[in-house]
């Protein structure tokens, strides 16, 4: 929600066409206060730190990430998650600099198709720029999907915290 209110006054005051994807129905919830957010049009911001894993995330699967995160905590695993507010224009330089840091799985978590998200713009970046990373996407499916509702739908396509956290472990085995 806080997101959402800044990003509305950025838009209006910004200078050329504009598309906000935004959630659907009265519950919106407020995640970003804690981390001294500002919105910024194309601006990534990294909201927590880890030495394991780096998670880049856009939109409602930011606070997903946030809270798989702390869970994996408990597992002594590490994990930095990196809001990409905006897709174009998009935080090359950020991104770079975020995966650049030595070690880390990269993930990108986006509640949108796997192809041509953020994900493919992440790996075309790291392809671009000749930076050699361990990449793995958690995003919709390629393929037309089911209506339900937004949790049942979380589940069944793995964009739900609990499937974040478990491809995340899957993944670093």
């Amino acid at each position: 929600a806080l997101e959402m209110q800044q990003a509305t006054k950025a838009v209006a005051a910004f200078n050329g066409p504009v598309y906000m994807r935004l959630l659907r129905g009265n519950r919106v919830p407020v995640v970003l206060d804690k981390y001294d957010y500002q919105f910024e049009i194309g601006k990534a911001k990294l909201l927590r730190d880890g030495a394991d894993v780096l998670m880049i995330s856009c939109g409602e699967m930011t606070m997903r990430c946030l809270d798989a995160a702390e869970a994996l905590e408990k597992d002594n695993i590490h994990a930095a998650v990196l809001h990409v507010p905006t897709i174009k224009p998009f935080d090359r330089e950020t991104i770079l600099a975020e995966v650049k840091k030595s070690g880390r799985l990269v993930v990108t978590a986006e509640n949108h198709s796997i192809v041509g998200g953020l994900g493919s713009l992440v790996a075309n970046l790291l392809v671009d720029e000749q930076v050699s990373a361990v990449l793995k996407k958690i995003a919709l499916p390629d393929r037309y999907l089911a209506a339900g509702t937004l949790e049942t739908l979380q589940d069944t396509y793995g964009v739900s915290t609990k499937t974040v956290i478990s491809q995340v472990k899957s993944y670093l085995n």
